[in-house]
């Protein structure tokens, strides 16, 4: 498991090694991506010929404190009974549900019994045996998940949080490395379109790709048109396209976005709090800025002015108040934001 963030698709925001670990843990809030990863590891550490005696499953998926629990028991059990015939064997206690920060992990039944576990974990057990854990939301304050740090080899999968800014750029390589992998070809405005609609997750992500791979056949190029008419409009979607229409001054297709707003059930001064006001703010804002510091008119896929130029050199440009993310510029001949005002 000796993999770097590049050749994880959902670039791992954690990863822990121990060295000579027997125990593995797959955890993060992206439970499509959780899911996967603990797949792919559960089966390359399954005993090759070891049949049902080579992997023990544990459901991880509690309804109540009494079953998680019993879960728990269950996988301290499970590794301290020695495999059969002195083969090796793993245990996947699977699908955690009760370590994140919710009513049924904060029990204090259920904190007993993962503090046994990680007693065990801590202490190790009996040759030939290797435990797997995946989880979902795990609350990184408790003791349970330091111990997994410190003994276990340990990624974790975050999903992308499109209310912080700089998102659309990590959600763009993700598409990126996927879609190669497909052999896709994407166009830049249809790649900066597939992003906003998808929002950065990767379950949605695969599921269209391969809706457009199946659709195109042969044909590996993807245009705009092609997107807009496959990918489904959610209404995060649809208010980014309007805010990028609104930009391009494209008249045709904001009309259509907003049609489609108002007939989802959005009322108009929803659209224009949400979508025309903070759109035009942003354009006089950067309007403002060009002038002030004679800039040619920029062009970028998403808010951030310097998307472009961090993709193609790697780093903003220094000593730019542009591309630096400053809002205002004190003691200067020019005056940010009085548009906005």
């Amino acid at each position: 498991m000796n993999s770097t963030p590049c050749d994880e698709i959902a670039m791992p925001k954690g990863k822990a090694k121990a060295t000579g670990a027997k125990i593995y843990a797959v955890l993060g809030s992206d439970e499509s991506e959780v899911k996967r990863v603990a797949a792919e590891i559960a089966s390359n550490l399954t005993p090759p010929g070891a049949g049902d005696f080579g992997l023990e499953v544990i459901d991880g998926a509690a309804d109540n404190a009494d079953q998680a629990e019993a879960r728990v028991k269950s996988a301290i059990e499970a590794v301290q009974t020695l495999p059969f015939f002195g083969s090796t064997k793993l245990v996947w206690l699977k699908n955690v549900n009760f370590v994140g920060d919710d009513q049924k992990a904060r029990s204090t039944t259920v904190q007993s019994a993962l503090e046994e576990l990680s007693e065990v974990v801590d202490s190790g057990f009996g040759p030939g045996i290797t435990l797997l854990i995946s989880a979902i939301d795990v609350d990184k304050r408790r003791s349970f998940y330091k111990t997994l740090l410190k003994r276990a080899e340990v990624q974790v999968f975050d999903r992308l949080d499109s209310g912080r800014s700089g998102w659309e750029e990590e959600a763009l390589e993700v598409v990126q490395q996927r879609a190669k992998k497909r052999k896709l070809q994407f166009d830049e405005d249809a790649l900066d379109l597939f992003v906003l609609l998808t929002g950065g997750e990767t379950r949605q992500i695969d599921n269209e790709l391969e809706k457009i791979d199946t659709f195109l056949g042969k044909d590996r190029g993807v245009n705009a048109e092609l997107v807009r008419e496959l990918v489904p409009l959610s209404r995060a979607g649809v208010i980014f396209e309007l805010s990028n229409a609104l930009a391009a001054r494209d008249l045709q297709i904001s009309l259509k976005l907003v049609r489609r707003l108002l007939d989802q059930g959005e009322s108009a001064i929803g659209i224009l709090l949400v979508a025309i006001v903070p759109t035009i703010r942003n354009l006089l804002l950067a309007k403002d800025l060009m002038e002030c510091y004679r800039r040619p008119r920029p062009y970028s896929p998403f808010q951030c002015l310097c998307a472009r130029h961090c993709r193609t050199t790697g780093g903003p440009v220094r000593n730019d108040p542009i591309n630096s993310g400053h809002a205002s510029v004190s003691g200067s001949k020019c005056s940010i934001g009085h548009h906005a005002a």
